[in-house]
């Protein structure tokens, strides 16, 4: 058995949380939104994810924002308009957005994620609590609607990055919002050594995040893999690596294969390598 999701902030105060979860997604879209502003044609199309330059990217994130404003969706999408990056029922729904909104200019796709962001924001501090910690679905399985806004935060960050590694602009790689995008992939690190990784039973592992966030990552697998505060002893694998390249793996932005030379692999160095080549756990 593994861990694949973290429980969210259920302990906290419901106001508190969400004054710091809707503080976290102002934080995310302002700083999309002063990216997004630097840019020129050319970088608009510039490849950013399979099937997507950044125009599609920030096309996603304006449509998944018009869909929890409670806007109509988009017509669905035709065969001959899926392309090979398409594999499942979430991605096809993704790519309507991503149609309907290429005929739009980038400088109007830009004055659209300002507005649909500007939008959402005003919803999400108008919510009541109820509503604010009403039963959902989200992308990391049945939780609240708060948990929901949590994974926003997470997704947000990762498509800044995407649009930061196309275009050639690194930044936004600490602080709040790059904290609360690791804390989400840490909930799922009994997940991502236990089942992707597949690491035996006994296992003790040690993840090295050497920066601009540095943390050290513990996980042991004694019948399940879990996230711990410590290890009991030295490490039987370990992984030392920079925290955006960790996102990058574990967001499955980018062939192991290509940056494993800049991972140090420790302690088993056969598993050390398993992991750092597993670790991809997004959909």
């Amino acid at each position: 058995m593994t861990d694949q999701y973290s429980p969210g902030t259920g302990g906290d105060d419901p106001t508190a949380t969400r004054r710091r979860i809707v503080g976290l997604l102002r934080d995310a879209w302002g700083s999309i939104g002063s990216l997004l502003a630097q840019l020129d044609d050319e970088q608009w199309s510039a490849p950013a994810l399979p099937g997507w330059d950044v125009h599609d990217v920030v096309s996603h994130i304006v449509g998944g924002e018009r869909q929890l404003s409670g806007g109509d969706p988009p017509p669905p999408v035709p065969d001959d308009a899926v392309g090979g990056h398409v594999h499942n029922d979430i991605a096809r729904m993704n790519e309507a957005w991503i149609v309907a909104l290429r005929r739009l200019s980038h400088d109007e796709l830009r004055r659209a994620f300002d507005e649909i962001t500007a939008t959402r924001l005003a919803q999400l501090e108008a919510m009541s609590p109820d509503d604010y910690e009403a039963p959902s679905w989200t992308p990391v399985g049945p939780g609240t609607y708060a948990r929901f806004m949590e994974v926003r935060v997470f997704d947000s960050w990762m498509h800044e990055q995407d649009i930061r590694w196309a275009v050639g602009i690194p930044g936004h790689e600490s602080g709040p919002v790059a904290e609360q995008s690791l804390t989400e992939v840490t909930g799922s690190l009994g997940y991502i050594v236990g089942k992707r990784a597949a690491m035996p039973e006994g296992s003790a592992v040690l993840i090295r995040l050497t920066g601009p966030i540095q943390r050290d990552l513990h996980v042991v697998v004694d019948g399940r893999a879990r996230v711990v505060d410590r290890l009991p002893g030295q490490p039987t694998v370990s992984i030392t690596l920079d925290f955006p390249l960790f996102m990058r793996l574990t967001g499955g932005r980018v062939d192991p294969a290509t940056v494993i030379g800049q991972v140090e692999l420790g302690g088993d160095r056969e598993l050390a390598r398993q992991l750092a080549t597993t670790m991809a756990f997004t959909i």
